[in-house]
């Protein structure tokens, strides 16, 4: 195992979490390009993303919806990771925080993506907020301090 690892902890859930947005955007090529064909989508820039809103089943769209999420918020997380690593934080607090926020997004993605349930997926985005919220109130203190 890298050096890095133990040196710079916070660099692994940056990098967990990137991977994990690969995976997301495989899934949504895997499920979309077969059904374009399936659903007769054609390219018509003007018309495909309605065709895509009338034709295709949700189940095909929510992965693309989950790969723009992890576009979202999670750029704050990079951000703020970079920053505590810049500073020298290595706490395990503060690592395990980053850990338990990208696991809260993997599972996030995985109820997106299979049934999502919005009574499920929501309560696990909300506690990833405030898991991240505490991870940048970290990165304030550690700046004024």
């Amino acid at each position: 195992m890298s050096p890095s690892i133990h040196n710079l902890p916070l660099l692994g859930p940056l990098v967990g979490l990137s991977t994990w947005t690969f995976a997301m955007e495989g899934l949504l090529y895997a499920r979309r390009i077969p059904a374009l064909s399936k659903y007769d989508v054609t390219f018509d820039p003007a018309t495909v993303k309605r065709q895509k809103a009338d034709k295709l089943p949700p189940y095909v769209q929510w992965p693309a919806d989950n790969f723009n999420n992890l576009l979202e918020q999670p750029t704050q997380f990079y951000a703020v990771m970079l920053a505590l690593t810049l500073l020298g934080v290595t706490d395990r607090v503060t690592v395990r925080l980053a850990w338990g926020y990208v696991g809260l997004r993997f599972l996030h993605s995985i109820i997106h993506v299979t049934t999502n349930n919005l009574n499920l997926r929501f309560p696990t985005f909300a506690a990833s907020s405030f898991m991240l919220l505490g991870i940048t109130a970290k990165a304030a203190w550690e700046l004024l301090v």
